[in-house]
């Protein structure tokens, strides 16, 4: 190839690559750099925009702010809970949708409507039903659990609770829908072998099928722990952005948008805790990723 056509050619695939590189350093690499920029300084976005070089103080600041502690310490409970639950229930829907039972193609479209409704009108679906006269409480106190109705939504001891429920429903069918992918490119000759083996059918599960669908059981996972840290729109829309009753609903994403948009001269405050949350996200996943790798490799033992 002579070296005008190589030329030619890497100005072929220059005009290509360029309009996503653009994207990504307008939409991506830009925005995150800026909001490390921000961190750094006290910024007043309002009036006469002014940038004072504060270094990191507002990273100081984040870690002895007790409202930062309380909405970390919501969201890690939140995850603790939501993540595994998500996660098994998907597992075992997506196995008995696999398992050929009777108006299987229905039940996989039934279930995943969820998925297709925006995450507003659901939560706003299921502050009907956590209501003081919605369904829950009918069927509890039609069950002579209780005798006076529960106010879930503004009992800071349940409100976290009913957001948790919301988000465990919302979010299931799309990773069933994931492990349905993973089920059904498992060998069928697997189990052809353990049938002749004389394993029962919870043999199978753990020693076939939890094993090969390792892998998607770690994308899963992994992509649970980064939705549920980013947790932002259902405590927003039930507190009305206010992160009550008594903090109890208050996130690390809402605490951001409250310093960043709510209240004026904090937006380099707001960045720092932004900064703070992607630092754990990150840490996190990389260790997740490093355990699960050596538990499907077998490196490290």
């Amino acid at each position: 190839m002579s070296r005008a056509e190589r030329k030619k050619e890497l100005i072929q695939a220059a005009v290509f690559v360029l309009p996503t590189l653009a994207v990504l350093l307008v939409f991506t690499l830009f925005p995150v750099v800026y909001a490390f920029y921000l961190s750094l300084n006290k910024v007043n976005l309002v009036g006469n925009v002014s940038y004072q070089f504060v270094g990191f103080q507002n990273f100081i600041n984040a870690f002895n702010d007790s409202r930062v502690a309380e909405a970390l310490w919501n969201t890690a409970k939140y995850v603790l809970i939501v993540v595994p639950i998500q996660t098994v229930l998907a597992l075992i829907l997506a196995t008995v949708l696999n398992s050929g039972i009777k108006f299987q193609k229905t039940f996989r479209s039934l279930l995943f409507i969820p998925t297709l409704t925006s995450s507003s009108a659901l939560t706003l679906i299921f502050m009907f039903i956590f209501s003081l006269n919605g369904p829950i409480n009918s069927l509890l106190m039609d069950l002579h659990v209780y005798t006076q109705p529960i106010n879930f939504l503004n009992d800071q001891s349940t409100v976290l609770y009913a957001i948790m429920a919301m988000n465990i429903w919302s979010t299931v069918p799309m990773f069933m829908t994931i492990y349905l992918s993973g089920l059904q490119d498992i060998d069928s000759a697997m189990y052809e072998a353990a049938d002749i083996d004389g394993a029962n059918m919870f043999q199978k599960w753990f020693k076939i099928t939890i094993p090969q669908i390792a892998p998607v059981t770690n994308y899963v996972v992994m992509m649970g722990l980064i939705s549920t840290f980013q947790l932002f729109d259902q405590p927003y829309i039930v507190s009305q952005g206010s992160g009550g009753p008594n903090n109890s609903t208050l996130t690390l994403s809402l605490i951001i948008y409250q310093y960043a948009f709510r209240q004026f001269g904090t937006m380099g405050y707001a960045s720092a805790i932004a900064i703070l949350l992607t630092i754990v996200i990150f840490i996190i996943s990389m260790v997740f990723r490093r355990f699960s790798s050596e538990d499907i490799t077998g490196e490290g033992r």
